[in-house]
């Protein structure tokens, strides 16, 4: 905050006058040096700002803090505010000293009467709110700065569906699919190269190495492109593939089942199968998906008696699964698991398929609620 008493000997060499044509600093008359100081120092309350426009009275202080060695962050405005104010700086010339002073005073009372200031514009409330906001919130506000609330080629690129930008990274070149993956968020663009394979998430990762020198226009007119693919194509029905919904109506269906359905299809359509089959979530998927420091969180949403009925059941097919669960939780909690399985009759077959549904149900809620993440499993 400026101090009066410093205002009150700016310019103690020069005099600011206002004029429409043009701003600088003139050479003040020499005058003794005891006459200076006996100006009278209460005139500025007695001058008039009101024929001075806010830009006039912002490139006075502006001119007044730069004469006194002060750097003014004129950078952090918006572009078309630094021009106007550059323009105004450039259309003054001399202003007079109460002047000067009185535009001071009434900007030094604006900064007073200052409560809290809010982040100027959406990027700067990201960095004020970051940490407060989820992962998906920060991913789409961020995708919409890009675009400052227009209509952004790469906006609706980031907001598309893994499934949908996949089908484009396999059908377009090494250097669109370079820069594609360049303007989308990082963890967007590691879950791609992950699900890609292997030989195409090689040519992509060298294929950035290829766009140092691109043209920002030709960057825009890729966003352009592809963004117009993407709206180009027909509504549809379902937001989920064909192979992910069927897969998710397998994954209540009981073993037998699913696996009789599953070979039949793969018969016809073995694309569509693997489609299904990637989208299939069971029990016996326990050990290669889900990460053993979620095991814990698990066990503590889940009642215990499905575990137990499963091992009790004892049958090998399972016994993988099981014992990645009981490794991976408290020794206590598994032994207490173990007891109580010697404590029970061994189940009939519908009671073991029901324990195996609910557990792998229970785990793909927890996955949908985002409190534990599944492995993409190996192909």
């Amino acid at each position: 905050m400026f101090r009066r008493q410093e205002f009150g000997q700016s310019e103690s060499n020069g005099v600011i006058r206002m004029s429409q044509d043009q701003t600088q600093l003139a050479p003040r008359p020499a005058a003794p040096t005891q006459t200076a100081r006996a100006a009278p120092t209460t005139s500025a309350s007695r001058v008039s700002t009101d024929h001075l426009t806010g830009a006039q009275k912002a490139a006075i202080i502006v001119r007044v803090l730069l004469a006194e060695g002060v750097q003014t962050p004129v950078s952090a405005l918006p572009p078309d505010m630094q021009a106007t104010l550059t323009q105004t700086l450039g259309s003054m010339r001399l202003v007079d000293r109460a002047t000067m002073l009185a535009v001071v005073e009434e900007f030094i009372q604006m900064l007073e009467q200052v409560g809290v200031s809010f982040p100027d514009g959406l990027e700067a409330a990201l960095s004020l709110l970051d940490g407060a906001l989820d992962a998906d919130a920060t991913r789409q506000l961020r995708a919409l700065t890009r675009g400052n609330g227009q209509d952004d080629p790469w906006t609706a690129l980031d907001l598309a569906s893994d499934d949908t930008l996949l089908a484009i990274l396999r059908a377009e070149s090494q250097v669109v699919g370079a820069v594609l993956l360049s303007k989308l968020g990082t963890d967007k663009a590691a879950r791609l190269l992950h699900a890609l394979p292997a030989d195409q998430a090689s040519a992509l990762a060298l294929g950035i190495a290829r766009t140092a020198d691109i043209a920002p226009g030709t960057v825009a007119r890729i966003g352009a492109t592809l963004a117009e693919q993407i709206n180009a194509r027909p509504p549809r029905a379902f937001a989920a593939p064909p192979g992910k919904r069927m897969g998710e109506i397998l994954n209540a269906a009981t073993a037998t089942l699913r696996d009789d359905l599953l070979a039949q299809i793969a018969q016809g359509d073995q694309g569509y199968a693997d489609g299904v089959r990637s989208a299939i979530f069971t029990f016996h998927d326990i050990p290669e998906r889900l990460s053993p420091d979620d095991v814990p969180a698990l066990m503590r949403a889940h009642p215990p008696e499905d575990m137990v009925t499963l091992i009790a059941a004892a049958r090998p097919e399972d016994s993988a699964a099981i014992a990645f669960l009981l490794d991976n939780m408290s020794k206590r909690g598994a032994d207490a698991l173990r007891d109580d399985a010697e404590a029970v009759t061994r189940p009939d077959a519908p009671a073991h398929e029901a324990a195996m549904t609910a557990i792998a149900a229970r785990i793909r809620t927890m996955v949908n609620a985002e409190e534990i993440t599944l492995r993409t499993p190996e192909t």
